[in-house]
């Protein structure tokens, strides 16, 4: 089934009650036609969140869960406000997370001070798949050509591994660079006519993806 959905590209945009398709993003607003569609990951891809106590929080966010109320705590990848207001001026920025929205969205309230983020989806919009939440390009809208989904979770883009820039898991590290590493290529990314191209199944972590992906932004 996993194999099948990979060649067909997902499952396609949902058909509702009434035989239109509902696809999860609205038409492309008029000042992001001819941007590519940048879907980022929320938790260990630009914050990392706790219910315990972190030594440096950056904000702490109050969740309600069953009826009481919790104070989560929260920490920002480094260089994730530069990175977030780069993409935006670039890309139609989607955050797509495994989150409930309950939770995701004071976070991203309090993260997208530039307002990068055009649309938010949350857990509801995934698609169950093996016990993961997958997260179904075919289903947004956009053309497969021009979506690029950065995630540090494989089971998140596996029906669509050529769509996907793999990147590393953030807890703590105040010396990570990933994200401000990241800038250049997908600046030049922004610019190709089909991402695939670039992005192939070749890309993984274990390669040591942001040298391949310097290699191959020569030939953007």
């Amino acid at each position: 089934m996993e194999d099948a959905l990979t060649l067909d590209g997902g499952t396609g945009i949902p058909i509702g009650l009434d035989g239109v398709p509902h696809p999860l993003l609205p038409p492309i607003s008029s000042q992001h036609k001819g941007r590519k569609c940048l879907v980022l990951d929320l938790d260990e891809t630009l914050v990392h969140s706790s219910f315990g106590s972190l030594q440096h929080a950056d904000y702490i966010v109050p969740v309600e869960i069953e009826c009481l109320w919790h104070d989560v705590n929260v920490t920002k990848r480094p260089g994730v406000d530069d990175f977030l207001k780069k993409m935006g001026e670039i890309y139609e920025v989607v955050v797509f997370t495994a989150s409930v929205s309950k939770f995701a969205d004071p976070v991203l309230d309090k993260l997208d001070i530039n307002q990068a983020v055009s649309h938010r989806l949350f857990r509801e919009s995934c698609y169950s798949h093996n016990g993961d939440y997958v997260k179904d390009l075919s289903q947004l809208g956009r053309p497969l050509a021009s979506i690029v989904i950065l995630d540090n979770s494989p089971a998140s883009y596996t029906f669509h591994p050529n769509n996907a820039i793999p990147v590393s898991s953030w807890f703590n590290d105040p010396h990570d660079t990933e994200l401000t590493d990241l800038c250049p290529f997908l600046v030049d990314l922004g610019g190709v006519r089909d991402v695939r191209g670039v992005l192939d199944a070749d890309l993984s972590m274990s390669d040591g993806v942001l040298d391949l992906m310097k290699k191959k932004s020569r030939g953007l």
